[in-house]
């Protein structure tokens, strides 16, 4: 049996205190919208400022992808270390080098196990095929970080937990990639949208729902094996349903599940869930999902049209509108809460 304080905070308890839920109910949405004033420009700038939204995507795409294990890292394994050791500004900067640098060497890791490493070519290039890679390392971090309550890894010093669940996830995510895409099982593309299609439960369960109903499961043994279970079956369902019976393609599957993990991120967690908070727990939960769904309705709709007014085929849209939900306004959003501390905005 584990306590709550063995659990992310995310997800622990699966309600907030009463005095996070005042200071929630307090701050909102002051310090949400603030923290537009940081998400948005960040957003813009990730998915259209490498010369334009074509090389940006196929460019920054990588880049960020790897660097989002780094993030979960910093976020939930080190508690902002090493940025807490600096004071202000100071602290998120930190980080934010570190998570940049950090992506351009995992870039190249990746590049290297799968096309040969080529330096010129990480910050010029065309479509990337290691992408999938990234997606699927990331995918690992966040089951084993938000599902898995970084068991059995948080035995170890913050440091070093953090340093091999990044290397364990690394080793999980190239096994499955290389059993799977290595040997032409699937292809890139199908096995990247079912990681996305994964990525949403994550974040349904784990960050709009703070683990409920599993955080009320008092033994972790059943308690991690029925969440992990749980959230990969509804990973496949949805996977399964988009593509045989709404007939969608996988780049659409990854944009619409890159949508709704943008819309959670940035309702559940810049905003924290207002104006729902201010209901009761059952209203407030499904109203809040409500707007998550119109959320992602939205921007699934909105942003290929965006791109076909810049000029880019269909195709080029849909990889495009995921880097932009995925690569820019949710990292945009991570970076702002939970590294920098809502800077300036709190």
């Amino acid at each position: 049996m584990s306590t709550s304080s063995d659990r992310p905070s995310v997800s622990a308890p699966d309600a907030l205190s009463p005095e996070a839920l005042a200071d929630a109910r307090q701050g909102q949405p002051r310090r949400g919208l603030l923290g537009l004033l940081f998400v948005v420009p960040a957003a813009v700038l990730l998915a259209v400022g490498w010369g334009g939204p074509v090389h940006t995507f196929e460019v920054l795409g990588p880049l960020l992808t790897f660097a989002l294990p780094i993030v979960a890292v910093i976020a939930f394994w080190w508690q902002d270390w090493p940025g807490s050791l600096l004071s202000g500004g100071w602290s998120g900067l930190g980080d934010t080098a570190i998570v940049a640098a950090g992506g351009v060497v995992l870039t190249l890791l990746g590049q290297g196990l799968l096309e040969g490493i080529d330096l010129q070519g990480v910050f010029a290039r065309g479509a990337s095929v290691e992408v999938p890679l990234a997606v699927a390392i990331f995918g690992v971090i966040l089951q084993l970080t938000l599902v898995g309550e970084c068991w059995p890894l948080r035995g170890l010093s913050r440091i070093w937990s953090g340093l091999a669940a990044l290397v364990l996830c690394w080793l999980v995510g190239l096994s499955v990639y290389s059993g799977l895409v290595g040997t032409g099982s699937v292809t890139g593309e199908v096995f990247a949208s079912w990681f996305a299609a994964l990525g949403v439960w994550q974040m349904v369960w784990y960050v709009a729902l703070r683990g409920w109903p599993f955080a009320r499961i008092r033994r972790r043994a059943v308690r991690l094996v029925t969440a992990h279970l749980s959230v990969l079956a509804c990973g496949w369902i949805s996977y399964l349903v988009a593509e045989r019976v709404l007939g969608w393609e996988p780049g659409r599957i990854a944009e619409v599940s890159g949508s709704a993990i943008a819309a959670i991120l940035v309702i559940a967690m810049l905003f924290e869930a207002w104006p729902t908070i201010r209901l009761t727990v059952v209203p407030g939960r499904s109203i809040m999902l409500v707007l998550m769904a119109v959320l992602t309705a939205i921007l699934a709709v909105l942003l290929p049209l965006v791109a076909a007014g810049l000029g880019l085929s269909d195709r080029q849209s849909l990889s495009w509108s995921t880097h932009a939900t995925l690569n820019a306004l949710s990292l945009a959003v991570i970076l702002h809460v939970a590294v920098w501390r809502r800077w300036l905005a709190d």
